[in-house]
């Protein structure tokens, strides 16, 4: 569930906070592996620039939050990125009425591999980013790389999409799913949204 940054936009701290107010309806959290997170009513997400780092004190009263942080790409080639970045859409669109925040947390063997050895599994077995660019400009994402700052999950993937580019979005994450580099993740939980 890669994503790319623009190289114009600075790196953003962003906190996804869950509890009684926010945009987004939490319609459901599902743990696909390990332990979930408790439900809530709503997310609010906020933004602020990495340099903020006060940001990384705020708590969400009632709830729990999510933080990570925007990053120049990883594990892709310059022509993979070329195409991400030709054919992602960005995120706030008005369609895009529904939502995913899938955090997930990979196993120490995945760490304890060299970044060449990670990308091999990534792309070369897994297809992750030829899958990703398959559902491409219907389905918006970002990524966000938490593993830095010492938050329970490694990754945060957000992703918006219309109604009825619903099924699409499943087929995507089943696929990724099923894929060689989920052997090595220890921890995920599904958090499907909705807004008006």
């Amino acid at each position: 569930m890669s994503g790319v940054a623009s190289i114009s936009q600075p790196p953003l701290l962003v906190a996804f906070s869950a509890g009684a107010s926010g945009p987004w309806r939490i319609d459901r959290i599902t743990p696909v592996v390990g332990e979930s997170l408790a439900f809530a009513p709503r997310l609010m997400t906020t933004e602020t620039p990495i340099i903020d780092s006060a940001a990384l004190a705020s708590q969400s009263p009632g709830g729990w939050t999510l933080r990570g942080a925007t990053s120049n790409t990883r594990y892709t080639s310059r022509s993979e990125t070329n195409a991400l970045a030709a054919l992602q859409q960005g995120l706030g669109r008005r369609d895009a009425t529904r939502a995913a925040l899938i955090p997930v947390r990979k196993t120490p063997a995945w760490w304890n591999l060299a970044q060449d050895e990670r990308r091999a599994i990534l792309e070369e077995q897994s297809h992750h980013i030829e899958i990703g660019l398959g559902y491409l400009p219907a389905i918006a994402r970002r990524l966000h790389h938490s593993r830095e700052l010492g938050e329970p999950f490694d990754f945060l993937t957000w992703f918006e999409y219309a109604p009825q580019d619903a099924n699409a979005f499943e087929e995507l994450v089943d696929r990724l799913r099923l894929s060689p580099e989920w052997t090595f993740v220890d921890r995920e939980v599904d958090i499907r949204l909705s807004r008006p």
